[in-house]
């Protein structure tokens, strides 16, 4: 396992690198998702000569399966694709970033995300980039004891006119012992303190963390944005429309991890300052 260094992949070989990343399927669900996810080229693939990107792209792709059933037996009616990077790529400390273009549609819900090994929210959770189909905004976030699901601490970015989230943009967490920094297109648009955290629990952002990639869809954060309870919980008829015409895919055009050997020393006072 790498633990210190860094990670990056540009997907130009052709077919995604296991060697660097898992294929996670269902199992467990969580946030009442409407979504299976499958080990499947249908929904997790690679693309050459995609516009605004350089090479290769990976494509995370969810598709309309009606009565799909998962090896426990569950049925859904959505397949969809997550990777991850637990026991292959770990890093505490340094930037993580990640070029990718989103769909629209209510009730998407891609995110790019870092967690902890353990129990959750013990050992922290870092939502780099979150997104439900609006796109308006996206938004970061990072759970831990005392201020996890619901009551996370979590801020949004609206984009400027004539910008969205469905154009190419790059997402960065910049991770120091004294911050979590969000940054989209290398500017600043959250800060995270232990001060922050310590005022609902224990600061959970010294320790390993594994890059997590997805497209869910419907759930919790989707319905509690969009109000939607039919024909999905948290996915309109629209988006189902999209999702049936194979139109809800997220592009990436590469994930980068500077990780920080030892970790950075903390930041002065009049460095925090001067970050605005």
């Amino acid at each position: 396992m790498t633990r210190t260094g860094g990670f990056f992949d540009d997907f130009g070989s052709g077919e995604l690198d296991r060697s660097k990343w898992n294929v996670r399927t269902t199992g467990k669900t969580v946030n009442d998702e409407q979504q299976a996810y499958v080990d499947s080229s249908e929904t997790i693939y690679i693309v050459d000569e995609v516009p605004g990107a350089d090479g290769g792209v990976l494509v995370l792709h969810s598709r309309y399966r009606p009565g799909y059933a998962t090896d426990g037996g569950r049925s859904f009616d959505f397949i969809s694709g997550r990777i991850d990077t637990r026991e292959r790529f770990q890093f505490m400390y340094g930037s993580a970033s990640v070029r990718m273009k989103l769909p629209a549609g209510a009730g998407l819900w891609p995110a790019f995300w870092a967690m902890g090994n353990g129990r959750w929210p013990d050992t922290g959770e870092i939502d780099i980039m979150e997104y439900v189909g609006d796109p308006e905004w996206v938004s970061s976030a990072v759970h831990g004891p005392g201020y996890s699901g619901e009551a996370g601490l979590v801020n949004k970015l609206y984009f400027p006119d004539g910008n969205d989230a469905t154009g190419w943009h790059t997402y960065t967490l910049d991770w120091a012992p004294d911050r979590l920094r969000f940054e989209v297109d290398g500017a600043t648009v959250y800060r995270v303190t232990p001060p922050m955290a310590g005022f609902f629990g224990s600061w959970v952002f010294d320790n390993e963390k594994f890059l997590i990639l997805n497209l869910a869809l419907g759930g919790t954060y989707p319905f509690k944005t969009n109000g939607i309870r039919s024909p999905y919980y948290g996915i309109g008829e629209e988006t189902v429309n999209r999702i049936k015409n194979d139109e809800a895919k997220v592009l990436i055009d590469w994930v980068r991890v500077d990780a920080q050997v030892g970790g950075p020393a903390p930041l002065s006072e009049s460095s925090i300052r001067s970050e605005g």
